[in-house]
């Protein structure tokens, strides 16, 4: 939440310049997030303050670009929003190297869901809850993860989900 709480005093603090002296606008270009020269540890935490270089919108917005003034003129669209996989691994390394392995792991796997449309996330969700598949759907999703979107950590999930179902006799059928 510290992360948030900064990002809108930030926005704050532009405004009040807007209102005390207008300003040019910002001409910077989209560009890939430039690879730290480093391995990023605690000391780097948190990421946004310390290396805002590193993080980029997933259509190559960086955060200097992400003002109200822009969204006002709308040149910031939700997706500018959203988090890539980039940034969320450049988290789990400083969460890693700070000794945190398990606290990595969740963002690895929150870096393979960065490129499932939320529709397919939401269906997944569903498709999870007891009852609903059988250890075929389960087992298909994992082939589709892990083919189709690169995504072995969350196929690996929906394995053992399978697994897991048909031991407790919650698949599809069961009840």
């Amino acid at each position: 939440m510290a992360e948030m709480d900064e990002l809108v005093k930030k926005i704050m603090a532009q405004m009040q310049q807007q209102n005390d002296a207008p300003t040019a606008q910002s001409t910077t270009t989209a560009s890939a997030p430039t690879a730290p020269t480093k391995e990023l540890d605690a000391s780097d935490y948190p990421l946004f303050s310390k290396h805002p270089d590193l993080i980029k919108s997933p259509s190559g917005k960086g955060l200097d670009e992400i003002t109200l003034d822009n969204v006002m003129k709308d040149n910031v669209k939700a997706d500018d929003l959203r988090i890539t996989k980039e940034t969320l691994q450049y988290q789990g390394e400083i969460a890693k190297n700070a000794g945190r392995p398990a606290i990595q792991k969740n963002f690895a796997r929150a870096a393979e869901l960065t490129a499932i449309p939320d529709e397919k996330i939401l269906a997944m969700y569903g498709v999870l809850r007891p009852y609903r598949s059988s250890k075929q759907d389960l087992e298909d999703i994992a082939k589709e993860l892990e083919t189709k979107y690169n995504a072995p950590i969350c196929a690996a999930w929906f394995r053992e989900a399978a697994t897991n179902y048909e031991g407790r006799k919650k698949l599809k059928g069961d009840n």
